[in-house]
């Protein structure tokens, strides 16, 4: 079937050609309207090249038309599912909300490159548009949580055909820390992995706990098991964090042959523990769990080895001493700078090749 295989669409065709060539816009919308009507009538039997023509007829009536008539066309067209696909593309980019809105919260036309360009470059309008869809991918969604504004991630996040890459959780359990509204709809949400609802419950404020406990009060319990969990892996996190760029730090430094006794005197003076520890293990090559366990046990003896063979002076290891903080070792300075003058290099080496050795073999064996 042809737009002129009936005399409704043949006259139509007439009238849009004296439109297009000498009408005024009023004389375009009343075409438009007609043509609108024509297309909705018989769309269940179009053919794709049938909707092709009508497509074309569409954009050629759309030039130079006011907002209210495209935003008419938009709410006509967006819940039909073989609407005019270039049409719905024009009309979902138009700088006018009221013009995109309809289309991209419900159109089936759009695919996800589609809406993923269009949320990387409209207008926040748009974005609440697109998380107001039936469905989303996390790929959408992603884009939606970079780009939006709160408005745009609270509605994306109480959309229940919504879905969010782990990705996109990380970044809402970063963005409901300070934001009571989006921390309780997100931790409402069913599906949140647990990781991330431990970290959201950790870090959300006592009045989005109490909502959450009343919203869900058989799950009070396992709110506050999730909170005394949440904090000990937070804890756990920023230690390890901590320590890895302790690590890193002290690595350029050896690297660049700056990593001296006056550097590693330094650390400790600042009290920084884990810097402190670090530039032992590199410079004794001595791994780095083996040196903080010395650095915390009771007894001197290991840690006088392992500044020994890192040619410390007694001065630098006082300053050990008083960064772990032990009131035994504060009392017995003179005792413990007696031994360590006592302590030849050599036999330190020894001793730390003899600790090396049992280590090695304690690791075979448990192997």
């Amino acid at each position: 079937m042809s737009l002129r295989s009936t005399s409704r669409s043949a006259n139509l065709l007439d009238e849009l050609e004296n439109a297009l060539a000498h009408g005024t816009v009023a004389r375009r919308v009343e075409t438009l309207r007609r043509v609108t009507d024509l297309f909705l009538y018989g769309v269940p039997d179009y053919t794709n090249e049938q909707i092709n023509v009508f497509d074309d007829v569409f954009h050629c009536l759309i030039e130079e038309i006011e907002t209210s008539a495209k935003a008419l066309l938009a709410n006509r067209l967006a819940p039909v599912p073989k609407a005019p696909p270039r049409l719905i593309y024009t009309l979902a980019f138009d700088d006018e909300i009221e013009v995109a809105a309809p289309v991209l919260s419900q159109s089936e036309r759009p695919n996800d490159a589609m809406l993923i360009e269009n949320a990387r470059s409209k207008s926040q309008g748009h974005l609440l548009a697109i998380s107001k869809r039936k469905s989303l991918s996390g790929a959408v969604t992603d884009v939606l949580v970079e780009r939006g504004n709160n408005e745009v991630v609270e509605s994306a996040v109480n959309n229940p055909g919504a879905e969010f890459s782990d990705n996109g959780f990380t970044r809402l359990v970063s963005r409901a820390e300070g934001n009571d509204e989006l921390a309780t709809s997100l931790g409402k949400r069913r599906g949140i992995p647990r990781p991330h609802y431990l970290k959201l419950i950790a870090r959300a404020s006592d009045s989005v706990r109490a909502r959450l406990q009343a919203a869900n009060p058989d799950e009070a319990a396992d709110i506050s098991v999730a909170v005394e969990q949440a904090a000990l892996d937070l804890n756990h996190e920023a230690t390890c964090e901590k320590a890895a760029n302790a690590q890193g730090l002290v690595k350029s430094l050896f690297d660049d042959g700056r990593l001296d006794e006056r550097q590693i005197s330094e650390f400790a003076t600042a009290g920084r523990f884990e810097e402190t520890s670090a530039a032992l293990a590199i410079c004794t090559n001595v791994p780095i769990a083996t040196v903080e366990s010395m650095m915390i046990e009771s007894k001197s003896e290991g840690l006088m080895v392992l500044a020994k063979v890192a040619g410390l002076s007694w001065q630098s290891l006082k300053l050990i001493f008083e960064l772990r903080g032990k009131p035994s070792e504060t009392q017995n300075f003179d005792e413990h700078k007696s031994s360590y003058d006592m302590l030849r290099p050599s036999t330190a080496q020894q001793v730390l090749r003899f600790y090396r050795m049992r280590q090695d073999v304690a690791q075979i064996e448990s192997a």
